[in-house]
């Protein structure tokens, strides 16, 4: 696979400033950290796998935002499948009489 360059990256986003180029990459490497998936195929670290998707022109300064936004709501779905979970599990009642008394929890049940 052909290595990844700094100028390939900074024509890409039509930008001569690398300050710039950092910034797009490191938000990039930011939203995988949050789970955000790979656009580019990439066995690299994070900021390679970043620049990769800035080579490749996947990610730019018009669509970062944009992915974020999809990574903000991909998530906010899972917390809300999690809670729902959660309460579902919240409301089953446990009947004391079915569960079996052993001799490790007896002790502790004539304590209290």
């Amino acid at each position: 696979m052909a290595r990844i360059t700094v100028e390939d990256c900074l024509q890409r986003i039509g930008n001569e400033n690398r300050f710039a180029l950092i910034h797009l990459a490191i938000a990039r490497v930011r939203q995988h950290r949050r789970g955000a998936p790979l656009l580019e195929h990439c066995k690299n670290k994070e900021i390679v796998c970043a620049l990769r998707e800035i080579a490749s022109g996947e990610v730019t300064f018009d669509n970062i935002k944009a992915l974020g936004q999809q990574l903000r709501e991909r998530n906010e779905k899972s917390t809300k499948t999690a809670d729902t979970t959660k309460s579902a599990d919240a409301t089953k009642t446990i009947d004391a009489k079915k569960l079996p008394l052993t001799p490790a929890t007896a002790p502790e049940i004539a304590e209290l």
